[in-house]
C-alpha cells in the first residue's frame, strides 16, 4: 500500500501539474481515444509506456495473453468482447492494436499445457490459444523459437477473431477502422509490426 501512495504523491507532484489542463478538458468534455489497443495484463507491458502516450489517447484493455475470444452470445460475462463494442460503437476508435509481447506466460502455458485440475478460469482461458497453436503443426515445442512463433501466430488469430465481431467487420468495410498487431520484446524494448501483407513482424526503427 505506502509503495501506491507514494507513488500516487508522485504523480501529483509531477505528472498532474503538467497534465492538469488536459485532465480538465476530458473531464469536461469526455474521452475521444484513436486507438485500442488489447494488450497482456503482463506487468512489464504497459501500453502507455510504450507509447508514450497522454491520458486521453488510448482506450487499453488487458487480459492474460492479450487475447480476443470469438464472438459468442449466450451466458458468461463477455469483460474483453464488452470494451471492443463500447471502443467500436461508443467511442468510434479508428484502429485497434492487438499488443502481444515477448515472454508471454500465458503463450508459454499453451504451448507446454497446464494442470487443468489446478485452475477455476484460466484453463478455459489458455484453451483459446489452441487454434493457433494448431496453425502452426508439428513443432518442436521445446525449441527456443517455439514460444516466439506462437506468440505472434496467437495476434494473428486475435485480429481475424475480431472480425468475427459484426461491427467490426462493417466498420472495416466502410473504411472507418483498421486493424493492427504488433509484439513488443521485453528484453531489449524493440517493437515489432506486423506486415499484414506478409505476414511478418518487422522491427520498427
Amino acid at each position: 500500500m505506502q509503495q501506491l501512495i507514494e507513488g500516487y504523491r508522485r504523480f501529483r507532484g509531477g505528472h498532474w501539474p503538467e497534465y492538469r489542463d488536459l485532465y480538465r478538458e476530458l473531464s469536461t468534455h469526455g474521452q475521444k481515444p484513436p486507438t485500442l489497443v488489447i494488450a497482456c495484463c503482463d506487468s512489464r507491458v504497459d501500453p502507455a509506456v510504450i507509447f508514450d502516450a497522454q491520458p486521453g489517447e488510448m482506450f487499453v484493455v488487458r487480459n492474460v495473453a492479450n487475447l480476443v475470444p470469438p464472438a459468442e452470445l449466450g451466458q458468461g460475462h463477455h469483460g474483453t468482447s464488452a470494451a471492443i463494442e463500447f471502443a467500436v460503437r461508443v467511442l468510434k476508435v479508428r484502429m485497434i492494436l492487438i499488443m502481444g509481447h515477448a515472454d508471454c506466460g500465458g503463450v508459454y502455458a499453451a504451448l507446454k499445457g497446464i494442470d487443468k485440475s489446478d485452475f477455476t478460469y484460466l484453463d478455459e482461458w489458455i484453451d483459446l490459444v489452441q487454434p493457433a497453436l494448431d496453425r502452426l503443426g508439428d513443432i518442436d515445442r521445446e525449441a527456443p523459437e517455439a514460444k516466439e512463433m506462437l506468440e505472434r501466430e496467437s495476434i494473428k488469430m486475435s485480429l481475424e477473431r475480431l472480425m468475427t465481431f459484426p461491427f467490426v467487420a462493417e466498420a472495416v468495410a466502410a473504411g472507418e477502422l483498421s486493424l493492427e498487431g504488433a509484439r513488443f520484446r521485453v528484453f531489449d524494448g524493440r517493437l515489432e509490426w506486423l506486415d499484414k501483407e506478409t505476414g511478418a513482424f518487422d522491427r520498427v526503427g
